[in-house]
Parts: C-alpha cells; sequence; structure tokens
C-alpha cells in the first residue's frame, strides 16, 4: 500500500497501467476504455471558478463513477477533495481539482481512477484486469 500524498503524474501512471486503455491528447488529455471516457482533464468553464475571485478553475478532472447513488455518497463524505457542479447534475461523476489532489494519498487516487475505469470499461478489459489482479 501507497499511502503518500498522490500527485497528478500518478493519475496518468494508474490510468496507462489499465487494460485497453487510451489517451487522447487532441486538446485536454482524455482517457478512454472501450472507446468511452473514464476521466479527462476539462478545460475552464464558467460553472467551477474561485469563490473568492471568481475566476475559472484551471485544473478540474472529471471521474466516472458507477451511478448516481455512488456519485452522491462520495460528495457527501466531507473528508474528500471531489466536487460537483450544476453542469455535472444528472451525470455520474465527480469532480476534482488538481490543486488538491494530494489531499489523497496515491491509494485513495488509485481506487478513484480504477472506479471510474470500471464504470466504462467493456467485459472484456474487465476480464483482463481482473485476471491481471488474479480474480475470478
Amino acid at each position: 500500500m501507497e499511502q503518500r500524498a498522490a500527485t497528478v503524474d500518478d493519475i496518468h501512471q494508474i490510468a496507462l497501467a489499465l487494460p485497453g486503455v487510451r489517451r487522447a491528447d487532441a486538446g485536454p488529455i482524455v482517457y478512454q476504455v472501450s472507446r468511452r471516457s473514464f476521466l479527462f482533464f476539462r478545460n475552464p468553464r464558467p460553472d467551477a471558478v474561485d469563490p473568492e475571485t471568481g475566476e475559472r478553475y484551471t485544473d478540474v478532472i472529471v471521474f466516472w463513477v458507477a451511478s448516481e447513488l455512488e456519485k452522491e455518497a462520495i460528495l457527501a463524505d466531507a473528508s474528500l477533495p471531489f466536487f460537483t457542479t450544476t453542469h455535472f447534475d444528472g451525470h455520474p461523476s465527480i469532480l476534482l481539482r488538481g490543486a488538491r489532489i494530494g489531499e489523497l494519498s496515491r491509494d485513495e487516487l488509485a481506487g478513484f481512477v480504477e472506479g471510474a475505469w470500471l464504470a466504462r470499461a467493456g467485459p472484456r478489459a474487465i476480464a483482463t484486469w481482473r485476471a491481471q489482479r488474479g480474480a475470478e
């Protein structure tokens, strides 16, 4: 287990180690599996701004989750640095600022990246992942 503080670089390493992952770099970085996005770095948008300055956040990362219920549970946990905006109402995803990623351990981050991947991966990719981990 790796309990050190997570970094943005960890996202790239963890995501690229998962089966069937493709990284798209034409614009903001997007990670896909089974031709579906599961994690992406978002362009600054008017719905995610610093409450004090009004400046748009330039470091928002979007993670898919399995369901709206999971999203609500993650957002209800005040110990986690995730948030959402009205733009994502009804969308199974959570947001994280790169500036706050160090509030998670690398292991915690890996769980969220893997969860995002599992929420979007097809059966073949999931079977490969389970086989790599020694699980049936």
